[in-house]
């Protein structure tokens, strides 16, 4: 198991917790994003994720390596799973721990909002009439960026 990571099969949110826990951490936050059901009032079946591991890892380590400049004293654990992921699995966790609570949060939401910018995952959202690949994990309702 590593720090940052792609995997293909089922997380688990304590391993990454464990990771960073440390006994200078007052805070550690984890943050697990799961497949919904419901997206824009269209039913989800499931999501297949696609990634080119090599880089995403890279990219992963990355957004960790920002995390420990921008806010010192922080450690984190990012994996993201690959695969056909069914409602409620885990798509991603992110574990973040540092001296102080702000911190912990403030660091775990730039992480995830960061995979979404660098990282090269691509989702496939499967619905009950249709499929579509997301290009921009950052596209908002409507056609906004």
């Amino acid at each position: 198991m590593k720090t940052f990571e792609i995997v293909s099969h089922k997380i688990e949110p304590q391993q990454y917790a464990d990771m960073v826990l440390r006994p200078e951490a007052g805070a550690v936050t984890l943050f697990t994003g799961h497949v919904r059901e419901w997206t824009k009032g269209v039913k989800t079946l499931y999501l297949s994720y696609e990634a080119y591991i090599p880089m995403a890892e890279k990219k992963l380590a990355q957004i960790g390596a920002e995390i420990e400049e921008q806010w010192p004293g922080t450690k984190t654990a990012i994996a993201h799973r690959i695969g056909e992921l069914a409602i409620s699995d885990i798509a991603v966790v992110i574990a973040v721990s540092s001296p102080h609570r702000k911190a912990a949060y403030e660091a775990n939401e730039y992480a995830i909002e960061r995979i979404k910018e660098i990282v090269p995952i691509w989702k496939k959202e499967i619905w009950e009439d249709g499929e579509e690949w997301i290009g921009d994990q950052k596209k908002k309702p409507g056609g906004a960026v």
